[in-house]
């Protein structure tokens, strides 16, 4: 095909940019290409993990059902173990670890926690079972470290449970006015319909010397 002086020129001129810098190119070309497949291909494996975790579940579920102690357990293990980026392998966790402490099974149950409270991607998942998880080691008189799962910070609608639990565990080193302290700060966290407020407020009141009433607004 012949081509006049100007469309040479332009051709020429083509050619020789490509040759110095068509390699580049061709190389950020594969490798957007090669990041899109893998994105793609990326979102098809965490929807197939989704779905085959909802499988195993159900399964779970329906051993907690049957009352299946150790099906529940192998069931929550499996979830971790295969998907553990999953919002089932926490849900799965507590749901074991509940089970384990209704069976009197403090081990199985503490595992359960542990591994929630220390892989968990859901804050307030994480909030439970740190929560649950100082309930455990308070049974076990393990008070340092149940007072060292409360720590830090937590999400504002956990804020009055922890400070309830942290009461809990002071009275149990029998710290009682740092316990006073932490109940009366869990009641002021706490919403005034909040039913857990009445409960709180009878430990309050059933600890030594003149426990004060605090009220919320609203």
């Amino acid at each position: 095909m012949a081509y006049d002086l100007q469309e040479q020129e332009q051709l020429d001129t083509m050619k020789a940019w490509w040759a110095r810098f068509g390699n580049v190119v061709t190389w950020v070309i594969t490798a957007a290409l090669l990041a899109y497949a893998a994105w793609g291909g990326w979102n098809y494996y965490l929807r197939s993990q989704a779905a085959q975790a909802g499988q195993l579940y159900e399964s779970l579920q329906k051993a907690v059902t049957l009352k299946d102690a150790a099906m529940v357990q192998r069931a929550a293990t499996d979830m971790q173990q295969k998907f553990p980026r999953t919002a089932y392998a926490e849900m799965s966790g507590l749901v074991a670890a509940k089970t384990a402490f209704e069976a009197n099974d403090l081990t199985a149950a503490k595992t359960q926690l542990q591994w929630v409270a220390k892989h968990g991607a859901d804050e307030q998942y994480k909030a439970i079972a740190k929560v649950r998880l100082a309930g455990v080691l308070l049974d076990e008189k393990s008070y340092d470290a149940a007072l060292k799962e409360l720590d830090g910070n937590f999400p504002e609608a956990f804020e009055g449970i922890v400070l309830d639990r942290k009461g809990d565990l002071l009275v149990a080193k029998s710290n009682i006015p740092e316990a006073k302290a932490a109940y009366q700060k869990a009641l002021e966290k706490m919403d005034s319909k909040n039913p857990g407020r009445q409960l709180i407020q009878l430990k309050l009141d059933a600890l030594p010397g003149d426990a004060v009433i605090v009220k919320k607004a609203g």
